[in-house]
Order: structure tokens, then C-alpha cells, then sequence
């Protein structure tokens, strides 16, 4: 048996990039973790007690790989087929899709990785509808716009495919697709909102840049980081969205600053967003002064970080999204979509329906460890 996902030749510095690091121990790709503590470090004096944290969840989701692997012993996986619809290419993507070559070939079932190149809903449903007449047996999801996937999701269901949503949860089909794995969107929202308040300790004018307003991974993290600041002096001057186009971003950053001359920070939602505001605030002569607070690390984004351009990421684990996906598909396909559930409940967070990949910050002082951490997966540092 092989795997049937789209390969790419990245090089060490992209891959590491586009990661986020694992907690100590044995990581769910199967490497051996490295040593450097995941307690909270102090940021640089620019950010003033800005913390950071490389904590994640990797430890829980290896054991819940292992029992996975235990439970599928002896299964016959040939009729296995999966898929990873994911929103938009992107540079955050690759490392779920190196995710779920790993994943795939530790189980030695086929996989398929298809990314729109643009947020169009309509293609995207085209993918899936594609996929299921194909005979996929199930796919994972990040759904562009949740509330248009209801045909899609009662098609899939019909054909007995499984579904899995990734990176944004979809509660409204949580019947068919009981389990949500990614960020727990609300809580990295809330991360960021605090990061900010030990950024801006004085308060003032932030403006956030998007790449939606409907899609529910974005919508609950600007809740959670408004309801962060709320008892603080910080002001969201405005929410732009830029639907999944960084050069629009770039636009609306520049746009922001010449709107507010006061604006202190940008907190960027989607992972292109970040070097859209380094790239506006260097132009305008403003790095270091207006402060970026950037959602994932995209390859610039690190590289804005080194430079000071930008203060700091809060990090996800696409990678993770990709891999463990072909796990809990491979599961729902073999052992039932009851017994898989039965797995996955002790590792769920509190609501019952979420499966953290895992949250952290990365500063400048901590991006060493953070460096360590990718060279425990063999990467080499950013």
C-alpha cells in the first residue's frame, strides 16, 4: 500500500518555518523531542513582560496516536481513502500537508491534499463534491464559509464518508462530524489579546487584519482577543478583511496607519496577514514602532521576528492537523465512527467536541528553544 498525497520539495528552512514546535518528549510524528523548557520566557525589553510559550499539545495527541495504532493492529486499511481540503494555498498549509504524508505512510493508506488557490467557496465545494464521487471514505476540512457546506456535509454523510473538520471548527454539522481538530480558535484569540496588553501596556489604537469575517476560525479568535482587552486601555480601531488576498492585506495595512496616525499595533489573524503588516509598516518607516502581533509562522513572518519588525507569533499546529487527521479518518473508517469517539474523549477539551492542536507564543527570546525544537524533527534552524 502507498499514499496518494501532492509532494512537494521544501526546503529545511520552509518546512521548519511553517511548523510549530512539539512539547518534550516523543512527538506525534514519531521524533524524539528535544530538551529546551517550555516554561514562559521574557520577552526583549521592546516588548516590554511580553511572555512567550512553546507549550503544546503533542505529548497527549502522540498518545492518542499510539492507542489509535493499537486499536487499527491487524485492521485490513487497503480500502482507506482519504483527504485534506484545506482553505487557500498557503505557506501555513505545508506543514499540514507534510503532516499527512507522514501520517498516511506510517499507515499506509492513500491520502489526497487538495488546497484552492484562491478563498472561493464554489470551488471548494466542487473539491469535496469531487472527492466523495471519487470515493474517498473521508476527508478532513477547513471550510472556507462553514454555513455553505451543508449540502456538501449531507452528500458525504450519504455515501457514508466521514468528516472531519480542521482549523475552524463546524458545530451545525457536529452530528456528522462529531470531532473538531485544530485550534481551540476562542482561547488563541484570548493568547493574543493578552500578548497584546503586555505589548501595549498604555493602551491604544489596534487595528486586526483578516483574511475573513464569516469563516468560524477567524470570527472566534478576534472574539476572543476583544474580550482580552477589554478591561485594558487598548481600542480596535478597525477589523479589515483582506478575503484571503495578501496583497489586499498589504493594502489595508497601509490604509490603517494614513487612517490612524496613532495606531500602536496590528494583531494579523490569518498567517499571510503578519508579513503584510511588516512589509506596510516598513514602508512607511514605522517598524519597531507600530507593533505586530502575528497568528502563525509563516517563513517572512520569522524572518520579521529576527528583525524586530515583528514582536511576536501565536502559534498553531497545522502539521499536526495533517497528521493526526489520517489517523482519526483512517479510525472512523475501520473501527466506526463510536469506537473512534470513544478513543478521542479523554483527550477533548471541556466542551467535548474540540481536539487541541495546541497553542504558543514565540518571541524573540524564546525563538532559540523554539529553533531547538524544529531540530528535534530534523530540521535544520530557522
Amino acid at each position: 500500500m502507498g499514499y496518494r498525497v501532492r509532494k512537494h520539495v521544501l526546503s529545511a528552512v520552509l518546512v521548519a518555518a511553517a511548523f510549530t514546535v512539539s512539547a518534550c518528549g516523543t512527538n506525534s510524528s514519531g521524533a524524539s523531542a528535544g530538551s529546551p523548557t517550555n516554561a514562559p520566557t521574557t520577552g526583549s525589553s521592546a516588548t516590554g513582560a511580553l511572555q512567550g510559550s512553546i507549550a503544546f499539545n503533542d505529548d497527549k495527541l502522540a498518545a492518542l496516536r499510539d492507542k489509535i495504532k493499537a486499536a487499527l493492529a491487524g485492521k485490513d486499511l487497503s480500502k482507506v481513502d482519504n483527504a485534506v481540503v484545506v482553505n487557500v494555498v498557503s505557506a501555513y498549509w505545508d506543514a499540514a500537508k507534510t503532516g499527512a504524508e507522514k501520517g498516511a505512510s506510517e499507515l499506509g493508506v492513500k491520502s489526497t491534499f487538495q488546497e484552492p488557490p484562491t478563498q472561493d467557496v464554489t470551488l471548494q465545494l466542487s473539491m469535496i463534491n469531487t472527492l466523495v464521487s471519487q470515493g474517498i471514505t473521508g476527508f478532513s476540512v477547513s471550510a472556507i464559509q462553514p454555513s455553505a457546506m451543508g449540502s456538501a456535509v449531507t452528500a458525504a454523510t450519504a455515501r457514508g464518508v466521514d468528516i472531519l473538520p480542521i482549523d475552524g471548527p463546524m458545530q451545525q454539522y457536529q452530528s456528522d462530524a462529531p470531532v473538531y481538530l485544530g485550534t481551540p480558535n476562542y482561547a488563541a484569540g484570548q493568547q493574543a489579546g493578552r500578548a497584546m496588553a503586555q505589548m501595549l501596556p498604555n493602551g491604544g489604537d489596534v487595528a486586526l487584519l483578516t483574511g475573513s469575517l464569516t469563516a468560524t476560525n477567524a470570527t472566534q479568535r478576534i472574539a476572543g482577543f476583544e474580550d482580552a482587552i477589554k478591561d485594558t486601555k487598548i481600542k480596535v480601531f478597525q477589523v479589515y478583511n483582506d478575503n484571503g488576498d495578501a496583497g489586499k492585506a498589504l493594502q489595508n495595512a497601509s490604509a490603517a496607519m494614513q487612517a490612524d496616525p496613532n495606531l500602536k499595533a496590528f494583531y494579523t489573524v490569518w498567517s499571510y496577514d503578519g508579513p503584510s503588516a511588516g512589509q506596510a509598516v516598513q514602508s512607511a518607516g514605522q517598524a519597531g514602532k507600530v507593533k505586530i502581533l502575528a497568528d502563525d509562522a509563516e517563513p517572512k513572518t520569522l524572518q520579521m521576528l529576527k528583525s524586530g519588525v515583528i514582536q511576536a507569533m501565536v502559534l498553531q499546529q497545522p502539521y499536526q492537523q495533517g497528521y493526526m487527521a489520517e489517523y482519526i479518518l483512517t479510525a472512523m473508517k475501520v473501527l466506526g465512527k463510536d469506537a473512534t469517539m470513544a478513543l478521542l474523549k479523554p483527550y477533548l477539551e471541556s466542551d467535548g467536541y474540540t481536539l487541541s492542536s495546541g497553542i504558543g507564543v514565540v518571541t524573540a527570546a524564546n525563538l532559540d528553544a523554539y529553533d531547538a525544537k524544529l531540530a528535534s524533527f530534523g530540521l535544520a534552524s530557522s
